[in-house]
Protein backbone atom coordinates (compact mmCIF):
# COMPACT_ATOMS: atom_id res chain seq x y z
CA UNK A 1 0.00 0.00 0.00
CA UNK A 2 1.50 3.07 -1.04
CA UNK A 3 2.90 5.62 1.90
CA UNK A 4 0.08 8.68 2.28
CA UNK A 5 2.99 11.37 1.89
CA UNK A 6 0.17 13.90 2.74
CA UNK A 7 0.47 13.28 6.78
CA UNK A 8 3.84 13.26 7.10
CA UNK A 9 5.83 16.91 8.06
CA UNK A 10 7.62 17.96 5.10
CA UNK A 11 10.54 20.08 5.13
CA UNK A 12 9.96 23.99 5.64
CA UNK A 13 12.23 26.52 6.83
CA UNK A 14 11.18 27.99 9.71
CA UNK A 15 9.05 24.88 10.97
CA UNK A 16 10.94 21.64 9.92
CA UNK A 17 14.38 20.63 8.71
CA UNK A 18 15.82 17.59 8.21
CA UNK A 19 18.15 15.84 11.32
CA UNK A 20 21.65 14.30 10.92
CA UNK A 21 19.47 10.82 9.96
CA UNK A 22 17.52 12.21 7.61
CA UNK A 23 14.64 12.91 9.78
CA UNK A 24 12.65 15.54 10.25
CA UNK A 25 12.69 17.88 13.05
CA UNK A 26 11.19 21.31 14.37
CA UNK A 27 13.54 24.25 13.21
CA UNK A 28 14.56 25.51 16.33
CA UNK A 29 17.75 27.32 15.22
CA UNK A 30 15.27 29.76 13.11
CA UNK A 31 13.26 30.93 16.47
CA UNK A 32 16.88 32.16 17.19
CA UNK A 33 17.54 35.92 16.49
CA UNK A 34 20.32 36.50 13.95
CA UNK A 35 23.16 38.25 15.15
CA UNK A 36 26.32 39.04 13.74
CA UNK A 37 30.22 39.29 15.09
CA UNK A 38 30.58 42.97 15.17
CA UNK A 39 27.09 43.77 15.95
CA UNK A 40 25.52 45.29 18.78
CA UNK A 41 22.89 43.35 20.53
CA UNK A 42 20.57 44.07 23.44
CA UNK A 43 19.87 41.76 26.23
CA UNK A 44 18.76 41.90 30.05
CA UNK A 45 21.80 40.98 32.94
CA UNK A 46 20.90 37.47 34.48
CA UNK A 47 23.89 36.94 36.58
CA UNK A 48 27.05 38.85 38.10
CA UNK A 49 30.00 37.23 38.49
CA UNK A 50 33.59 38.33 40.23
CA UNK A 51 34.73 37.83 36.64
CA UNK A 52 32.54 38.13 34.44
CA UNK A 53 28.59 38.69 33.83
CA UNK A 54 26.21 36.82 31.98
CA UNK A 55 23.48 38.52 29.38
CA UNK A 56 20.36 36.90 27.57
CA UNK A 57 20.08 38.38 24.25
CA UNK A 58 17.55 35.83 23.28
CA UNK A 59 20.28 33.55 21.23
CA UNK A 60 20.21 29.91 21.96
CA UNK A 61 22.54 30.42 24.88
CA UNK A 62 23.36 33.60 27.11
CA UNK A 63 26.29 35.86 26.28
CA UNK A 64 29.43 36.13 28.64
CA UNK A 65 30.77 39.76 29.30
CA UNK A 66 34.00 38.97 30.44
CA UNK A 67 34.94 41.44 33.32
CA UNK A 68 37.36 43.37 30.93
CA UNK A 69 34.98 44.38 28.46
CA UNK A 70 32.57 46.27 31.07
CA UNK A 71 33.83 49.13 31.42
CA UNK A 72 36.20 51.58 30.23
CA UNK A 73 37.52 52.00 33.49
CA UNK A 74 40.07 50.13 35.23
CA UNK A 75 39.82 47.58 38.00
CA UNK A 76 36.62 47.45 38.55
CA UNK A 77 33.95 45.45 40.43
CA UNK A 78 31.18 43.82 38.07
CA UNK A 79 28.86 44.80 40.74
CA UNK A 80 29.12 48.20 40.59
CA UNK A 81 28.65 47.97 36.91
CA UNK A 82 25.47 46.14 36.13
CA UNK A 83 22.90 44.04 38.70
CA UNK A 84 20.69 41.34 37.37
CA UNK A 85 17.28 42.76 35.79
CA UNK A 86 19.68 45.63 34.21
CA UNK A 87 18.86 46.21 30.20
CA UNK A 88 22.43 46.62 28.25
CA UNK A 89 23.78 46.79 24.98
CA UNK A 90 26.90 44.93 24.31
CA UNK A 91 28.66 44.34 21.15
CA UNK A 92 29.23 40.73 19.56
CA UNK A 93 32.90 40.03 19.38
CA UNK A 94 32.40 36.14 19.04
CA UNK A 95 29.59 34.23 18.02
CA UNK A 96 31.30 30.75 19.65
CA UNK A 97 34.73 30.47 21.09
CA UNK A 98 36.63 27.80 21.74
CA UNK A 99 34.54 26.62 24.81
CA UNK A 100 31.35 27.74 22.37
CA UNK A 101 30.51 30.76 24.62
CA UNK A 102 29.36 33.69 22.88
CA UNK A 103 31.46 36.55 23.49
CA UNK A 104 30.08 40.25 24.25
CA UNK A 105 31.22 43.45 24.90
CA UNK A 106 29.32 46.13 26.74
CA UNK A 107 32.24 48.92 26.78
CA UNK A 108 32.49 48.76 22.93
CA UNK A 109 28.99 48.49 22.65
CA UNK A 110 28.74 51.58 24.70
CA UNK A 111 32.04 53.00 22.44
CA UNK A 112 29.98 52.44 19.28
CA UNK A 113 27.29 54.20 20.44
CA UNK A 114 28.74 56.86 22.38
CA UNK A 115 30.98 57.58 18.93
CA UNK A 116 28.37 59.05 16.71
CA UNK A 117 27.00 60.90 19.64
CA UNK A 118 30.31 62.61 19.82
CA UNK A 119 31.19 63.30 16.49
CA UNK A 120 27.71 64.29 16.07
CA UNK A 121 28.25 67.01 18.67
CA UNK A 122 31.92 67.85 17.66
CA UNK A 123 30.50 69.09 14.32
CA UNK A 124 27.53 71.12 16.39
CA UNK A 125 29.61 72.50 19.07
CA UNK A 126 27.11 71.37 21.80
CA UNK A 127 28.54 70.45 24.72
CA UNK A 128 28.58 66.65 26.35
CA UNK A 129 27.48 65.56 29.71
CA UNK A 130 30.21 62.71 30.94
CA UNK A 131 31.70 61.86 34.67
CA UNK A 132 34.76 62.22 35.90
CA UNK A 133 36.60 58.77 36.49
CA UNK A 134 40.22 59.35 36.76
CA UNK A 135 42.68 62.20 37.92
CA UNK A 136 46.22 61.80 35.43
CA UNK A 137 49.11 63.60 35.10
CA UNK A 138 48.38 66.61 33.40
CA UNK A 139 44.11 66.76 33.56
CA UNK A 140 40.94 64.30 34.03
CA UNK A 141 39.71 61.17 31.95
CA UNK A 142 35.79 61.34 31.29
CA UNK A 143 33.79 58.80 30.71
CA UNK A 144 31.93 59.29 27.40
CA UNK A 145 31.68 55.56 26.36
CA UNK A 146 35.19 57.06 25.43
CA UNK A 147 37.77 58.17 27.30
CA UNK A 148 37.82 61.61 27.13
CA UNK A 149 40.57 63.75 27.93
CA UNK A 150 40.26 67.01 29.39
CA UNK A 151 43.11 68.92 30.07
CA UNK A 152 43.85 70.86 33.41
CA UNK A 153 44.48 73.99 32.19
CA UNK A 154 40.84 73.58 30.04
CA UNK A 155 38.90 72.32 33.07
CA UNK A 156 38.00 75.96 34.42
CA UNK A 157 37.99 79.51 34.02
CA UNK A 158 40.98 79.95 36.41
CA UNK A 159 43.46 77.42 36.83
CA UNK A 160 42.63 74.38 39.08
CA UNK A 161 45.15 73.79 42.30
CA UNK A 162 43.28 70.59 43.08
CA UNK A 163 41.96 68.22 40.55
CA UNK A 164 40.75 65.46 42.91
CA UNK A 165 37.82 67.71 43.73
CA UNK A 166 36.01 66.89 40.69
CA UNK A 167 36.49 63.49 40.92
CA UNK A 168 33.09 61.77 40.35
CA UNK A 169 31.42 64.90 39.14
CA UNK A 170 29.52 65.09 35.88
CA UNK A 171 31.03 67.90 33.83
CA UNK A 172 30.00 69.75 30.94
CA UNK A 173 32.54 69.81 28.12
CA UNK A 174 32.81 70.61 24.53
CA UNK A 175 34.82 68.30 21.59
CA UNK A 176 37.61 70.46 20.88
CA UNK A 177 39.98 67.74 18.77
CA UNK A 178 38.55 64.51 17.75
CA UNK A 179 40.35 61.18 15.97
CA UNK A 180 38.66 58.23 15.71
CA UNK A 181 41.79 56.47 14.30
CA UNK A 182 43.59 56.66 17.51
CA UNK A 183 40.19 57.04 19.90
CA UNK A 184 41.31 60.17 20.90
CA UNK A 185 38.90 62.78 22.03
CA UNK A 186 40.03 66.26 23.85
CA UNK A 187 37.44 68.12 25.78
CA UNK A 188 37.04 71.60 27.01
CA UNK A 189 34.56 72.84 30.05
CA UNK A 190 36.15 76.38 30.00
CA UNK A 191 34.28 76.81 26.45
CA UNK A 192 31.37 75.78 28.42
CA UNK A 193 31.81 77.90 31.10
CA UNK A 194 32.84 80.71 29.02
CA UNK A 195 29.99 80.44 26.52
CA UNK A 196 28.02 80.89 30.07
CA UNK A 197 29.03 83.44 30.91
CA UNK A 198 28.88 85.61 27.60
CA UNK A 199 25.99 87.27 28.40
CA UNK A 200 26.91 87.96 32.24
CA UNK A 201 29.67 89.70 31.06
CA UNK A 202 27.50 91.80 28.58
CA UNK A 203 24.86 92.13 31.47
CA UNK A 204 28.01 93.80 34.07
CA UNK A 205 29.36 95.81 31.34
CA UNK A 206 26.29 97.33 30.64
CA UNK A 207 25.16 98.01 34.39
CA UNK A 208 28.67 99.50 35.48
CA UNK A 209 29.76 103.02 34.40
CA UNK A 210 33.16 104.46 35.36
CA UNK A 211 33.07 105.86 39.15
CA UNK A 212 30.65 103.32 40.35
CA UNK A 213 32.34 101.50 43.65
CA UNK A 214 31.47 97.92 43.63
CA UNK A 215 32.48 94.72 45.09
CA UNK A 216 34.58 91.90 44.21
CA UNK A 217 36.57 88.99 45.80
CA UNK A 218 40.36 88.82 44.50
CA UNK A 219 40.36 85.78 41.65
CA UNK A 220 44.40 86.25 41.02
CA UNK A 221 47.46 88.17 41.39
CA UNK A 222 49.97 88.67 39.15
CA UNK A 223 53.38 90.45 38.96
CA UNK A 224 51.39 93.71 37.33
CA UNK A 225 48.39 93.73 39.47
CA UNK A 226 45.27 91.90 41.27
CA UNK A 227 42.38 90.38 39.25
CA UNK A 228 38.54 90.81 40.47
CA UNK A 229 35.72 88.93 39.78
CA UNK A 230 33.05 91.21 39.57
CA UNK A 231 30.07 88.38 39.80
CA UNK A 232 31.11 86.59 36.66
CA UNK A 233 33.82 89.18 34.81
CA UNK A 234 37.07 89.78 36.05
CA UNK A 235 38.56 93.56 36.24
CA UNK A 236 41.86 94.61 37.10
CA UNK A 237 43.46 96.43 39.59
CA UNK A 238 47.21 97.44 38.20
CA UNK A 239 49.57 97.48 40.86
CA UNK A 240 49.88 101.45 40.46
CA UNK A 241 46.39 101.55 41.42
CA UNK A 242 46.65 99.26 44.57
CA UNK A 243 47.80 101.72 47.12
CA UNK A 244 48.55 105.43 48.11
CA UNK A 245 52.43 104.07 49.07
CA UNK A 246 54.77 101.64 46.65
CA UNK A 247 54.18 98.61 46.09
CA UNK A 248 56.55 96.17 45.40
CA UNK A 249 54.15 93.28 44.71
CA UNK A 250 50.61 93.34 44.49
CA UNK A 251 50.56 89.99 47.29
CA UNK A 252 51.88 92.58 49.63
CA UNK A 253 48.77 94.15 50.04
CA UNK A 254 45.96 91.20 48.73
CA UNK A 255 45.25 88.04 49.33
CA UNK A 256 43.67 85.71 46.42
CA UNK A 257 39.61 85.23 48.00
CA UNK A 258 39.49 88.65 49.67
CA UNK A 259 36.80 90.68 49.09
CA UNK A 260 37.31 94.25 48.24
CA UNK A 261 35.46 97.75 47.12
CA UNK A 262 36.85 98.91 44.33
CA UNK A 263 36.59 101.67 41.98
CA UNK A 264 35.82 101.58 38.39
CA UNK A 265 38.29 103.54 36.63
CA UNK A 266 37.59 102.40 32.76
CA UNK A 267 35.56 100.42 30.40
CA UNK A 268 36.73 99.19 27.20
CA UNK A 269 33.52 97.60 25.75
CA UNK A 270 34.90 96.29 23.10
CA UNK A 271 37.11 94.33 23.96
CA UNK A 272 35.07 93.84 26.83
CA UNK A 273 37.76 94.49 29.62
CA UNK A 274 37.63 96.75 32.70
CA UNK A 275 40.28 98.55 35.12
CA UNK A 276 39.70 99.22 38.26
CA UNK A 277 41.43 101.10 41.45
CA UNK A 278 41.61 100.23 45.01
CA UNK A 279 43.03 103.25 46.52
CA UNK A 280 40.32 105.20 45.29
CA UNK A 281 38.55 104.03 48.00
CA UNK A 282 40.52 104.62 50.30
CA UNK A 283 41.31 107.87 52.13
CA UNK A 284 44.13 110.02 50.35
CA UNK A 285 46.49 110.63 52.02
CA UNK A 286 47.57 113.94 50.30
CA UNK A 287 44.56 115.40 51.62
CA UNK A 288 46.31 114.97 55.28
CA UNK A 289 49.28 116.55 54.16
CA UNK A 290 47.32 119.73 52.66
CA UNK A 291 44.79 119.54 55.91
CA UNK A 292 47.84 119.40 58.57
CA UNK A 293 51.02 121.00 57.03
CA UNK A 294 52.65 124.02 55.86
CA UNK A 295 55.19 124.99 54.33
CA UNK A 296 58.27 125.67 56.83
CA UNK A 297 57.45 123.25 59.19
CA UNK A 298 59.34 120.68 60.43
CA UNK A 299 58.08 116.92 60.57
CA UNK A 300 59.58 113.49 61.71
CA UNK A 301 59.71 111.00 58.63
CA UNK A 302 61.25 108.20 57.80
CA UNK A 303 64.05 107.35 54.71
CA UNK A 304 62.68 104.84 52.58
CA UNK A 305 65.29 105.23 49.95
CA UNK A 306 68.73 106.45 49.18
CA UNK A 307 69.44 107.67 45.45
CA UNK A 308 72.20 109.27 43.99
CA UNK A 309 70.71 112.88 44.13
CA UNK A 310 69.32 112.40 47.57
CA UNK A 311 66.95 110.50 49.56
CA UNK A 312 63.06 109.77 49.98
CA UNK A 313 61.21 110.66 52.96
CA UNK A 314 57.83 109.39 54.15
CA UNK A 315 56.47 111.86 56.74
CA UNK A 316 53.05 110.13 56.30
CA UNK A 317 51.69 106.76 55.80
CA UNK A 318 51.60 106.89 51.19
CA UNK A 319 53.14 110.22 51.14
CA UNK A 320 56.63 110.70 50.36
CA UNK A 321 58.70 114.00 49.72
CA UNK A 322 62.44 114.15 48.48
CA UNK A 323 65.65 116.05 50.07
CA UNK A 324 68.07 116.64 47.53
CA UNK A 325 71.47 115.71 48.16
CA UNK A 326 72.23 119.17 48.69
CA UNK A 327 69.67 119.77 51.08
CA UNK A 328 70.71 116.95 52.92
CA UNK A 329 73.56 118.33 55.48
CA UNK A 330 75.72 122.05 55.72
CA UNK A 331 78.60 120.63 53.99
CA UNK A 332 79.04 119.12 50.60
CA UNK A 333 78.15 115.54 50.41
CA UNK A 334 79.25 113.57 47.79
CA UNK A 335 77.23 110.50 48.37
CA UNK A 336 73.65 110.84 49.70
CA UNK A 337 74.45 107.45 52.01
CA UNK A 338 77.09 109.08 54.06
CA UNK A 339 74.05 111.05 55.75
CA UNK A 340 71.63 108.94 55.85
CA UNK A 341 70.11 105.26 55.12
CA UNK A 342 66.92 103.48 54.43
CA UNK A 343 65.27 103.15 57.55
CA UNK A 344 66.54 106.09 59.46
CA UNK A 345 64.34 108.25 61.05
CA UNK A 346 65.25 112.09 60.28
CA UNK A 347 63.53 115.62 61.15
CA UNK A 348 63.02 117.82 57.66
CA UNK A 349 61.51 121.04 57.38
CA UNK A 350 58.76 121.23 54.48
CA UNK A 351 59.76 123.64 51.60
CA UNK A 352 57.61 123.11 49.33
CA UNK A 353 53.69 121.76 49.28
CA UNK A 354 52.06 121.28 45.12
CA UNK A 355 48.86 119.26 46.10
CA UNK A 356 47.63 119.30 42.18
CA UNK A 357 51.12 117.89 41.03
CA UNK A 358 51.20 115.92 44.68
CA UNK A 359 54.63 116.55 44.98
CA UNK A 360 56.71 117.66 48.23
CA UNK A 361 59.91 119.23 48.42
CA UNK A 362 61.92 118.45 51.85
CA UNK A 363 65.37 119.97 53.66
CA UNK A 364 67.22 118.31 56.52
CA UNK A 365 70.02 120.62 57.00
CA UNK A 366 67.73 123.46 57.63
CA UNK A 367 66.00 121.82 60.43
CA UNK A 368 67.53 123.96 63.56
CA UNK A 369 68.58 121.59 66.12
CA UNK A 370 70.35 117.88 65.79
CA UNK A 371 69.13 114.92 64.04
CA UNK A 372 67.71 111.79 65.62
CA UNK A 373 70.19 108.65 65.92
CA UNK A 374 70.59 106.98 63.11
CA UNK A 375 68.43 103.94 63.95
CA UNK A 376 69.61 101.53 61.29
CA UNK A 377 72.87 100.48 59.14
CA UNK A 378 72.67 99.97 55.72
CA UNK A 379 71.60 96.21 55.48
CA UNK A 380 73.21 94.49 52.34
CA UNK A 381 69.78 94.30 50.99
CA UNK A 382 69.27 98.15 51.20
CA UNK A 383 72.76 98.63 49.73
CA UNK A 384 71.85 96.11 46.85
CA UNK A 385 68.53 97.90 46.83
CA UNK A 386 70.10 101.49 46.54
CA UNK A 387 72.95 100.37 44.14
CA UNK A 388 69.69 99.26 41.76
CA UNK A 389 67.71 102.41 42.43
CA UNK A 390 70.76 104.24 40.95
CA UNK A 391 70.56 102.43 37.94
CA UNK A 392 66.95 103.53 37.30
CA UNK A 393 66.34 106.74 38.95
CA UNK A 394 63.76 108.16 36.59
CA UNK A 395 61.55 104.64 37.42
CA UNK A 396 61.61 105.21 41.08
CA UNK A 397 60.93 108.42 41.38
CA UNK A 398 58.02 108.04 39.56
CA UNK A 399 56.84 105.55 41.34
CA UNK A 400 57.85 107.26 45.19
CA UNK A 401 56.73 110.65 44.28
CA UNK A 402 56.15 110.90 40.54
CA UNK A 403 58.10 114.23 39.42
CA UNK A 404 59.44 115.53 42.94
CA UNK A 405 63.08 114.89 41.31
CA UNK A 406 62.44 117.44 38.69
CA UNK A 407 60.77 119.75 40.99
CA UNK A 408 63.78 119.28 43.44
CA UNK A 409 66.46 119.88 41.47
CA UNK A 410 65.42 122.39 39.25
CA UNK A 411 64.36 124.11 42.58
CA UNK A 412 67.83 123.63 44.30
CA UNK A 413 69.55 124.84 40.97
CA UNK A 414 67.48 128.20 41.32
CA UNK A 415 68.25 128.51 44.63
CA UNK A 416 71.40 128.42 44.70
CA UNK A 417 71.93 130.59 41.46
CA UNK A 418 69.93 132.98 43.20
CA UNK A 419 71.90 133.19 46.59
CA UNK A 420 74.95 133.90 43.86
CA UNK A 421 73.69 135.51 40.44
CA UNK A 422 70.24 137.78 39.60
CA UNK A 423 67.38 136.03 37.75
CA UNK A 424 66.54 136.63 34.11
CA UNK A 425 62.56 136.80 33.12
CA UNK A 426 63.01 133.19 32.30
CA UNK A 427 63.67 132.09 35.50
CA UNK A 428 67.60 131.14 34.90
CA UNK A 429 70.41 131.77 36.51
CA UNK A 430 72.76 133.61 34.66
CA UNK A 431 76.01 135.16 36.13
CA UNK A 432 76.34 138.69 35.61
CA UNK A 433 79.67 139.78 33.99
CA UNK A 434 82.58 141.20 36.81
CA UNK A 435 84.05 144.15 35.06
CA UNK A 436 88.36 143.52 35.51
CA UNK A 437 88.26 145.76 38.63
CA UNK A 438 85.39 144.71 40.45
CA UNK A 439 85.26 141.83 43.15
CA UNK A 440 87.44 138.87 42.89
CA UNK A 441 87.87 136.61 40.08
CA UNK A 442 86.38 133.41 39.67
CA UNK A 443 89.47 131.16 41.39
CA UNK A 444 89.64 133.80 43.86
CA UNK A 445 86.29 133.47 44.66
CA UNK A 446 86.16 129.71 44.46
CA UNK A 447 89.17 129.38 46.75
CA UNK A 448 87.78 131.71 49.38
CA UNK A 449 84.71 129.37 49.27
CA UNK A 450 86.35 125.94 49.55
CA UNK A 451 88.59 128.18 52.71
CA UNK A 452 85.11 128.21 54.27
CA UNK A 453 84.21 124.61 55.38
CA UNK A 454 81.03 125.64 55.75
CA UNK A 455 79.80 126.79 52.56
CA UNK A 456 80.43 124.42 49.33
CA UNK A 457 80.75 126.25 45.97
CA UNK A 458 78.13 127.32 43.51
CA UNK A 459 80.16 126.05 40.74
CA UNK A 460 80.11 121.94 42.04
CA UNK A 461 76.29 122.58 43.22
CA UNK A 462 75.77 123.62 39.70
CA UNK A 463 77.39 120.53 38.40
CA UNK A 464 75.76 118.39 40.65
CA UNK A 465 72.00 119.20 39.92
CA UNK A 466 73.17 119.35 35.75
CA UNK A 467 74.32 116.06 36.47
CA UNK A 468 71.49 114.57 38.02
CA UNK A 469 69.32 116.51 35.39
CA UNK A 470 71.59 114.71 32.81
CA UNK A 471 71.08 111.53 34.58
CA UNK A 472 67.49 111.85 34.69
CA UNK A 473 64.80 112.71 31.48
CA UNK A 474 62.29 114.97 32.19
CA UNK A 475 58.99 113.98 33.79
Amino acid sequence: MAENTLDKPQAEPGVWVLGPDGELIPDYESTFPTIKEGEVAHGIVVRVDKDEVLVDIGYKSEGVIPVSELSIRRSIDPSDEVTIGDEIDALVLTKEDADGRLILSKKRARFELAWKSIEEKAQSGEPMIGRVIEVVKGGLIIDLGVRGFLPASLVDIRRVQDLDEFLGKELRCKVIELNRSRNNVVLSRRAVLEDERKEMRQAILDRLNPGDVVEGQISNIVDFGAFVDLDGMDGLIHISELSWSHVNHPSEVLDVGQTVQVKVLDIDRERQRISLGLKQTQSDPWQQIVERHREGDEVEGRVTKVVTFGAFVEIVPGVEGLVHISELAQHHVENPREVVSQGDLVRVLVLEIDADRRRLSLSMKRVEGEQPERQSAPAPEAEAEAEETESSTVADAEEVDASAVADAEEGVVEEAAAEELPATESGEAEPEPLLEDEGPTAEEASSEQSADGDQATVEPELGEAEETAEAEPEQ
